[in-house]
C-alpha cells in the first residue's frame, strides 16, 4: 500500500511500505478514505519529538472497515467507522474510570506513572512516535486498529468524510478546552491560537453560552477563518498589546476563561532560542504565559496546545497570586465523541469549513510543507488516499 513515511525531521514520504494485517482477535483492518494533517503531526515533523525509525504517521483518519478479528463483533466488513486517536483498551483501571487516553495497555514499553520526558508516558496514539506505543498512523491507504471492539465508532450514511473526520481529534479537543471551564452563560473566553484546534474551540465556547469569544493569532489569514468560520472578535499579538486590549474589553478585570490552543511551537524571540540552549528546552511556553496574563483573578486556563518540555522560571507564583484553574492534557476521545456526533448530525455545529486544502494521498509531503510553513493561507489539509 502507498503511505506517508516519516525518515527524520523535514523528510517525510509517500511511499510503497507492507500492508497491515490482523495481529489480534481485538483488531480491525480499515480502508482509509480520509486522513488529515494535524498541528500535533508538525511536532514530529519538526523534530520536537524524536523518532528515531521510520513510521507512518496520521492520527485523524476514518474509513471503511476491510478485515475484522473474531474478538471484534460489532462492527463487519464495509461499515464505516470514525477513529478516536487514543489507542485504548476499554477495560484497564484508566479506561474503566473515563481516563481511555491514560490507557494501561496500549503502550506497553514506555507507559508509566511518571510522566517524564523520555519515560513514564501515557497511552497509545495512532502515528506519534515510539514512546507512545509505535503504532503506525493513518495517512495511508490501510492502517490496522488495535482494541478495535472499543473505540471506532459507525457513521451515518448521510453524513460526508469532511463533516465527521474532524470526531477523530480536533473537535473533542477543542470541545474539552471549553467543557473543562464549567461554563455558566455569559462569559467572555480568549483562544489564543487561530489553528485548527483554536477554531474548533471559538466554535464550542458559543454552544456552551459563551456571551463574547476573541481569538488571537499572528497569521491575518487565520484571523480571517476564525472571524468567517467561528464569528469571533479577533486580535493580531504582532500589531498590539493583546493582554491590556482584552482587559480593556473586559472592564479591566481580564476573560474568564483563557485557552492556549498553541502549545510549544509559538512564536520565539531571538532572546527566547538563546535561552533555549542555556537551559536545554525546546520551544516556549510563551502562549502560555500569554494566556496567564491575559486571564482575569479566579479565572480559567485550559492547556490544549502540546508541551512536551520542560520549562524553567515557570510562572508558579502568578497562578497562585491569582488564583487559576489550570486544567491541561489529551481529550478522551472515547467519553465525548457520542454526543459530538449528534451535535454535527443535528446541524449544531460545522466542522468542515475550515478545510482550506484537499490533496490525493500522493501530495501529503507538499501538505506538510504548506500546513508547517504557513504558505497559501493553509488552515488545514486533507488528505484522500
Amino acid at each position: 500500500m502507498k503511505a506517508l513515511v516519516f525518515h527524520k525531521p523535514k523528510d517525510v514520504r509517500v511511499e510503497t511500505v507492507k500492508d497491515p494485517e490482523i495481529q489480534k482477535d481485538t483488531d480491525v483492518i480499515l480502508k482509509v478514505t480520509s486522513t488529515a494533517i494535524c498541528g500535533s503531526d508538525l511536532h514530529i515533523y519538526n523534530g520536537m519529538f524524536p523518532q528515531l525509525r521510520s513510521m507512518v504517521l496520521g492520527h485523524e483518519f476514518m474509513g471503511i472497515v476491510e478485515e475484522t478479528g473474531s474478538g471484534v463483533t460489532h462492527l463487519e466488513k464495509g461499515d464505516r467507522v470514525v477513529v478516536p486517536f487514543p489507542i485504548a483498551c476499554g477495560h484497564c483501571w484508566f479506561c474503566t474510570h473515563q481516563f481511555p487516553t491514560h490507557c494501561e495497555e496500549s503502550n506497553p514499553e514506555f507507559y508509566g506513572p511518571d510522566g517524564h520526558l523520555f519515560k513514564g508516558k501515557g497511552g497509545g496514539l495512532y502515528g506519534y512516535t515510539d514512546m507512545y506505543g509505535g503504532y503506525d498512523g493513518g495517512q495511508a491507504e490501510y492502517v490496522r486498529l488495535p482494541f478495535a471492539h472499543y473505540s471506532p465508532r459507525k457513521i451515518p450514511d448521510n453524513m460526508s468524510d469532511d463533516q465527521v473526520l474532524f470526531l477523530t481529534d480536533i473537535f473533542p479537543t477543542g470541545y474539552i478546552a471549553v467543557d473543562w471551564s464549567q461554563l455558566k452563560g455569559g462569559e467572555t473566553i480568549a483562544v489564543f491560537g487561530c489553528g485548527p484546534v483554536g477554531l474548533m474551540a471559538q466554535k464550542v465556547a458559543w454552544l456552551h453560552g459563551a456571551e463574547r469569544v476573541i481569538a488571537l493569532d499572528v497569521e491575518d489569514y487565520r484571523l480571517e477563518t476564525s472571524r468567517r468560520t467561528c464569528r469571533a472578535e479577533t486580535l493580531n499579538a504582532r500589531d498590539e498589546d493583546v493582554i491590556e486590549k482584552i482587559r480593556e474589553m473586559t472592564q479591566g478585570r481580564g476573560a474568564d476563561v483563557c485557552i492556549d490552543a498553541v502549545g510549544m511551537e509559538a512564536d520565539r524571540s531571538l532572546w527566547d532560542k538563546i535561552t533555549n540552549i542555556i537551559r536545554l528546552e525546546r520551544g516556549t511556553i510563551n502562549a502560555l504565559r500569554m494566556c496567564l496574563d491575559a486571564v482575569r483573578r479566579g479565572g480559567t486556563v485550559s492547556i490544549v496546545g502540546v508541551y512536551g518540555y520542560p520549562y524553567d522560571n515557570f510562572p508558579i507564583h502568578q497562578i497562585f497570586d491569582k488564583g487559576i484553574t489550570i486544567k491541561a492534557g489529551q481529550v478522551p476521545v472515547q467519553n465525548y465523541i457520542d454526543h459530538l456526533i449528534r451535535l454535527v448530525e443535528e446541524g449544531k455545529v460545522v466542522l468542515d469549513d475550515i478545510i482550506s486544502h484537499r490533496l490525493p494521498l500522493s501530495e501529503a509531503a507538499k501538505g506538510y510543507q504548506i500546513f508547517n510553513d504557513k504558505e497559501d493561507e493553509c488552515v488545514k489539509v486533507v488528505l484522500k488516499p
